[in-house]
């Protein structure tokens, strides 16, 4: 074996459960469907910012944005158990997870200024913008680490938070 090659992402047994879980379907699903209402949104989010109209709709956006990402969230969470026998963390997705809750973090602050009608609409459309980055950084991750275990080299090399998609959370 060659020095510096990435371990196989999924041992024969966790590809096994991955395949046969409808889990791995559902975050096939999601993943396209969070995109689309991501860039929805995204392009409500910058309208508002620019043109000062259209807070409602953005707002609404934003919070059904934020609902996708706990819905993908979850199912990957029950996807990660079956196939690797823990929630969150597993080491072939440990830097996605990590930083996922940064993510989370970060949409989960834009509802609460919301409900708490903190930052002000501008201030809560730029924060929504911060989520939105991370969630790109983190999607990001996932389709290069998808990428990797289709190409067979791995990608599940533990250090290095770049490496990343598979499912798409």
């Amino acid at each position: 074996m060659k020095q510096g090659r990435n371990p196989p992402l999924y041992t024969p047994e966790e590809r096994k459960r991955r395949d046969a879980s409808p889990w791995t379907l559902v975050q096939g699903i999601l993943a396209p469907i969070q995109f689309v209402v991501f860039l929805a949104s995204l392009c409500l989010v910058l309208r508002y910012l620019a043109t000062g109209e259209g807070l409602g709709i953005a707002t609404a956006s934003v919070v059904v944005k934020t609902l996708t990402l706990y819905a993908i969230m979850i199912t990957g969470c029950i996807w990660e158990k079956v196939v690797f026998d823990r929630y969150l963390f597993a080491p072939a997705f440990y830097w996605e997870d990590v930083f996922s809750m940064l993510v989370l973090a970060l949409h989960t602050a834009y509802l609460a200024a919301v409900a708490f009608d903190a930052l002000g609409a501008q201030g809560q459309m730029i924060l929504a913008l911060a989520a939105y980055a991370t969630y790109v950084i983190n999607a990001t991750q996932f389709i290069l680490k998808l990428r990797a275990a289709r190409r067979g080299d791995g990608g599940a090399h533990a250090g290095a938070p770049t490496d990343a998609l598979e499912p798409a959370r």
